[in-house]
């Protein structure tokens, strides 16, 4: 009888204590955006990251120093797909506007090809060297925060590749100073341009979607609409 009443005070308490941590979590959860209400959080996603709503379905990220590079990456990638779309959508409306005369984007390589004489081959030759330079520069600034702004690191270049953090240069890759906001505005800023670079990025694959569905471009798409 005893240790039965025992054993019903204990279920009493630990449900009480069970509720209270549901309810802890719920506000926890509450508390930062996610990319679904009510979705289960990895422990290794806290929100401090730009753009952190607590997806990693595979737990790529639990990895301490995989989740540092795997955040690098989507900056890098989201940066180039921006530049990437506003290279692809620009042209084509100067073009429509009468402005430019220039081709579609999936035809600028041979037409820069067949204009200059210069075989694709040497293209890609000079862009690899140019790109693993830069990318051999960010994997050991990666490897060492801080390293390649040392004196004797790039020819006497070195200032101007001395950064705030990883991924952030600053210098003459910020002309109007944005990296010396508040820090309640930078992070505001960092959130911002994830947030575009994704969309950019799902934009590009659109684009390709489109020139294989249809053969022609996001502009003209547009417009036989």
């Amino acid at each position: 009888m005893a240790c039965a009443m025992q054993i019903t005070r204990h279920s009493a308490f630990t449900g009480r204590v069970s509720a209270k941590a549901t309810r802890s979590v719920a506000v926890r959860a509450a508390s930062r955006p996610l990319w679904m209400p009510g979705a289960d959080v990895p422990d290794h996603l806290t929100g401090e990251l730009p753009g952190d709503y607590g997806f990693d379905p595979l737990n790529l990220g639990k990895d301490p120093q995989a989740l540092r590079w795997y955040q690098q990456a989507e900056l890098v990638h989201a940066r180039t797909a921006m530049t990437g779309v506003a290279g692809i959508l620009i042209p084509a409306i100067l073009t429509k506007a009468g402005i430019l005369n220039v081709p579609d984007w999936w035809e600028a390589g041979k037409v820069t090809v067949q204009r200059t004489g210069i075989s694709l081959g040497a293209l890609l030759a000079v862009q690899l060297v140019l790109t693993g330079f830069v990318e051999g520069k960010r994997w050991q600034d990666f490897r060492k925060p801080g390293s390649q702004a040392e004196p004797g690191s790039f020819l006497g270049f070195e200032g101007a590749l001395q950064g705030s953090e990883n991924g952030y240069p600053g210098g003459p890759f910020d002309p109007l100073g944005l990296s010396k906001e508040s820090p309640e505005k930078t992070k505001d800023l960092k959130l911002k341009e994830i947030k575009n670079g994704r969309l950019a990025m799902l934009a590009f694959l659109g684009f390709v979607a489109q020139r294989v569905a249809t053969g022609k471009g996001p502009i003209d798409n547009l417009l036989d609409h």
